[in-house]
Order: C-alpha cells, then structure tokens, then sequence
C-alpha cells in the first residue's frame, strides 16, 4: 500500500477507505503502522479541509459554498426550494434536522458544524 498526502476530497475518501481495510491491525505491524500514519494523515486534511472555527452555521454553510463553488441554487436543490434557501442563507429561517441531515449526506459535511444555535434576522 503507497501511503500519500492528502490534497482533495477524492483522496481522503480513499484514505478512509483504506483505514476501513486495516481496521483492527495490530499496532506495531506493518498494517498498523499504515493506520497510524494514514490517521495522522487523514485528522490533518479534516483539520484544514473542515476548521473548527467558531462560526454560526449559515456563515460556515456560505463558506463551504464559495470555497466548492456552490451557489443558492444547489442548495435550493438540495431543500427542494429556492425560497427556503434564500430564507436559511438570509438567516430568516433556522435549518432544520432534515436540512441538515441532506446537506451532510450529500456535501459531505460533518453535521457537527451545522448543529448549533445561531440568531435569525428578525421581521421587519
């Protein structure tokens, strides 16, 4: 197995799918080592790919859209709406589980970054 960076999504799908391979090796083998280093690997692209800044969800969701070169239309898609997602991303209306479940699925995100609370523009 040739160990190598991780510089895409392409490739950090496949590190994980050759972490799923070596699962359970023993630590100190040959195999083991891989998963190590793979780990080590595949916890930094995350790091980079995916930061844990502290910023409320629909900031996060407009930063991951501009850095994939997503518009509100592949979100609109996504929530089956235009408008609804013209509402989340203008912070009138708060994303749901489902929402959030269909954008992790289909984008790739960690849920994690899209469940907490976070201020909606009020009515004028």
């Amino acid at each position: 197995m040739e160990i190598r960076p991780i510089r895409s999504d392409a490739d950090h799908t496949k590190a994980l799918r050759s972490m799923e391979s070596l699962w359970g090796a023993e630590g100190g083998s040959p195999e083991g080592d891989a998963l190590d280093v793979l780990a080590t690997l595949v916890d930094a692209y995350e790091a980079k790919r995916w930061p844990e800044a502290d910023v409320d969800p629909v900031t996060f969701l407009k930063m991951f859209m501009e850095d994939t070169g997503r518009g509100q239309a592949d979100l609109a898609k996504l929530l089956g709406s235009r408008s609804r997602a013209s509402e989340i991303l203008g912070r009138k209306r708060a994303l749901t589980v489902e929402m959030i479940w269909s954008i992790s699925r289909d984008w790739g995100i960690p849920a994690d970054y899209m469940v907490k609370p976070y201020a909606l523009t009020k009515a004028a």
